[in-house]
């Protein structure tokens, strides 16, 4: 009896690495073993950057915020800081978003969030 290989599960198999390595140079997108290990590596990377991008996002708002907040003579910190105490629960993708297409609506939040400071000091020191 002749050996069974399964031959179009295995075509299958090797067609999906094949078509996932489309785009990729020379033997990488043609040699099933090259391309196999390209793709593992590629969706390694994809994963791993995935959760980067939200990080690398994270730092630019916040250089945003803190580069329209020392405009006002503030730090971000202090500016988070009197907005938290503020109460106004407002994410920094937001903040950043109007920092660079609406300064004055942000200019209002520097306003409130100074004020909130100066009564918590007032309060403080009272």
């Amino acid at each position: 009896m002749p050996r069974a290989t399964n031959n179009p599960a295995s075509r299958r198999r090797r067609k999906k690495v094949l078509n996932r390595a489309k785009g990729f140079y020379s033997g990488r997108r043609k040699l099933f073993q090259n391309a196999r290990e390209t793709v593992k590596r590629a969706l390694a990377y994809a994963y791993r950057d995935r959760k980067t991008r939200k990080r690398d996002f994270r730092s630019l708002w916040i250089a945003r915020i803190n580069a329209a907040t020392r405009s006002s003579d503030l730090t971000y910190s202090r500016f988070m800081a009197g907005l938290r105490v503020a109460g106004i629960e407002v994410n920094r993708k937001m903040l950043a978003e109007l920092a660079v297409k609406d300064p004055a609506a942000f200019n209002e939040y520097v306003k409130i969030a100074r004020g909130a400071l100066e009564k918590q000091q007032a309060a403080a020191s009272a």
